[in-house]
């Protein structure tokens, strides 16, 4: 299918990180404001959910029912519950640059370290007090950058050896790659992979396929985009809402790409009244398997 198919129609105000289980044929994501992570099972077509304590915005599978997710005030290590509750265990704490911020994209690396950005709660006051940080299973932080306004679509290259991350904000629309060293975690020689200001979308949340192309949510324009590892557009794929937010390679063979939306509030949603929901397409590519966090 080349075309959108729903799979759940959410109505999350914000979703985002989703994450495909292969042991359990499920796709787990999350939806922000409402503080919530879900979880659909491609074998029995079901959904549930677990409320948290904070806003999350993005999760990395640990093994079973443990996670870790980066909320509002640092990351934490999370066991959801077969009863729908859910423990929380603080991993590391959140080095805010002021109040009123909270993590937002994020993923492991290759090697299984977590990293995440975080940014200012009212993105329309462009405040450049974000920070991307990385996090080991020791619960060790280390800072990778700062000065960012909305740190999205952080994804890695196949070998792992290239790092991508873009600043969503309309005053930014950057997408850089970086050499990553596999070793250490560093990030170096930053460059500019793709400009998007001149493209349909804002740059979201983003997954690389096995061919070492960077899928990025065209948020505002309804598309998801495939750059070649050279930053040339191959493809653009629709959907029918305005804000795609994450996408993720998923379903037995990895040849599902998963897309969370956005449902924004205060506007007409009479041509997208599936915003905020969760769709599936089939773009005739294989993803990669998404790293575990390494405790």
């Amino acid at each position: 299918m080349s075309h959108a198919e729903l799979i759940f129609d959410g109505k999350h105000g914000t979703g985002e990180s989703p994450v495909w289980v292969p042991e359990e044929h499920a796709l787990y994501w999350v939806d922000i404001p409402a503080k919530n992570i879900w979880c659909w099972r491609a074998d029995t077509q079901t959904t549930r959910s677990w409320a948290l304590p904070e806003m999350v915005g993005c999760i990395a599978h640990i093994g079973g029912n443990q996670w870790v997710a980066a909320m509002e005030t640092g990351v934490f290590r999370i066991s959801l519950n077969d009863d729908g509750s859910s423990n929380t265990v603080l991993l590391s704490p959140a080095h805010h640059a002021t109040s009123t911020m909270r993590f937002n994209d994020g993923r492991c690396d290759r090697q299984g370290r977590f990293l995440a950005g975080t940014m200012f709660l009212n993105m329309a006051e462009a405040k450049a007090v974000g920070a991307v940080s990385s996090f080991n299973g020791a619960g060790d932080q280390r800072a990778l950058f700062g000065h960012m306004i909305v740190p999205n679509g952080m994804a890695f290259s196949p070998d792992g050896a290239t790092m991508y991350l873009s600043d969503s904000h309309p005053s930014v629309q950057l997408i850089w790659a970086f050499d990553y060293d596999i070793s250490t975690g560093t990030p170096t020689n930053k460059r500019i992979f793709v400009d998007m200001n001149p493209l349909p979308g804002r740059p979201d949340g983003a997954a690389v396929d096995a061919d070492g192309c960077y899928w990025i949510c065209g948020n505002d324009a309804g598309l998801i985009h495939r750059f070649t590892p050279e930053g040339k557009l191959d493809r653009s794929l629709a959907v029918p809402v305005k804000k795609p937010a994450m996408c993720a390679f998923g379903g037995v063979n990895l040849d599902t790409l998963f897309v969370t939306s956005i449902r924004p509030g205060g506007v007409d949603l009479s041509d997208q009244p599936l915003a905020g929901g969760v769709f599936a397409l089939r773009p005739g590519i294989c993803g990669i398997a998404e790293p575990k966090f390494i405790v």
